[in-house]
């Protein structure tokens, strides 16, 4: 199966920060690791994560970032997709129709976010950590 993570999970995982899909997310990135499961992020959640985590040291930002790219695939969109998602009126935040189109472009069966409701105008289906364990 091939997911595309979305940042607010990403984030989670690496700050080890409350969320009531912690375990979930910790289960789901460890099947990545163990390439049980085909895991991508998108290239921008890279530049999002480097930018929420500036006052935290600075290798500590460079070793997440290589953590990540070390577990899971980076995933980008063409011209083509991106000027899609600019004019795409129907998805209401830009950064989640650019995960969409990371999505397509990895393939992904899913998008495992913790906002679902951000992706209801997605061509992947998007689904909560807890709801990706299930489908385990």
């Amino acid at each position: 199966m091939r997911v595309l993570i979305d940042t607010n999970v990403a984030l989670t995982y690496l700050s080890g920060r409350e969320d009531p899909f912690s375990k979930e997310i910790d289960i789901i990135m460890r099947k990545c690791a163990e390439e049980k499961l085909d895991g991508a992020i998108a290239l921008h959640s890279l530049s999002i994560i480097w930018y929420h985590t500036r006052k935290l040291p600075e290798q500590t930002r460079r070793d997440w970032i290589k953590l990540l790219c070390e577990l899971l695939t980076v995933s980008g969109a063409d011209n083509k997709s991106v000027l899609d998602a600019v004019n795409d009126v129907e998805f209401r935040d830009f950064e989640d129709a650019l995960q969409d189109c990371c999505a397509v472009s990895f393939h992904s069966d899913y998008i495992v976010t913790v906002n679902i409701k951000d992706f209801d105008k997605s061509n992947v289906k998007a689904l909560t950590p807890d709801e990706l364990i299930k489908l385990l």
